[in-house]
């Protein structure tokens, strides 16, 4: 009886040795997820209840969105893709980049104008841009950063964007901006009405961008095409989307899309 469970032993343990398949392939110990910057705090909260849950550690890479979709057209090694607009998922799809029947639009957001808490002269209104006591608006970059793409939809529709155009100041990410207003070296800033919410003692909220005015800011998620750990990545973007993960999306205020 000794003996054959001695054989036993030593035939499981060749087994996980010399398998061409490790028991372990299914279940990796982490998986990269890149991730709109203003998404920081809600992911880093769920990345930590994922896998408290059992899941595998998540590994962030925050940024603005069109950066880290130009990582990922790079050959980055990432399983998750969230960002902020469309625009970078359409074109990583549009390149066969997204695993198809992954891709869904997990959350929405708002525009707002920000200015230091503490300001003496501050604008009250999108137009109050104009006025001359106002010389430095944050906007992220345009051409990488969906908020700064939404704040110029905005600026446009208020036919603002010719008259102030010297003033702004451009960041490389939507946190950048939120930065730069929270210590004063700006007059204002536009960024997201979540981001707003993480500094509230440093910076108030003067005006909040009607609909009407810029595409709707609604956030796309998909597992990046070519991933090895597609069946974990998978389950990472059921679990933001569940309960307890739109719970936590939803105190950072984010809204349904």
């Amino acid at each position: 009886m000794a003996g054959r469970l001695f054989r036993l032993v030593i035939g499981i343990v060749s087994l996980l040795m010399f398998s061409t398949a490790p028991v372990w392939a299914e279940s990796p110990r982490e998986i990269t997820v890149s991730a709109a910057i203003s998404l920081k705090n809600a992911f880093e909260e769920i990345g930590k209840l994922h896998q408290s849950k059992g899941g595998p550690r998540v590994l962030f890479n925050f940024g603005a969105s069109g950066d880290l979709a130009r990582q990922i057209e790079g050959g980055a090694p990432v399983d998750v893709f969230a960002s902020a607009a469309q625009k970078d998922m359409d074109g990583l799809d549009g390149k066969g980049l997204i695993l198809q029947g992954t891709r869904s639009n997990f959350v929405a957001n708002s525009v707002v104008l920000i200015v230091p808490a503490g300001a003496k002269t501050a604008p009250a209104s999108f137009e109050g841009l104009a006025a001359e006591g106002i010389r430095r608006i944050a906007v992220g970059n345009p051409k990488t950063v969906p908020a700064g793409k939404y704040a110029e939809e905005v600026l446009t529709y208020y036919k603002l964007l010719p008259s102030i155009k010297e003033k702004l100041i451009f960041t490389g990410n939507v946190r950048q901006a939120l930065d730069y207003t929270a210590r004063g070296e700006v007059d204002a800033g536009i960024v997201y009405s979540t981001d707003a919410m993480t500094r509230t003692k440093e910076v108030r909220i003067a005006a909040t961008a009607p609909e009407k005015s810029h595409k709707p800011v609604i956030y796309p998620i998909a597992v990046v095409k070519g991933t090895r750990n597609e069946a974990a990545a998978k389950a990472f973007m059921t679990f933001v989307q569940s309960p307890g993960g739109r719970k936590i999306l939803a105190k950072y205020g984010f809204g349904k899309p």
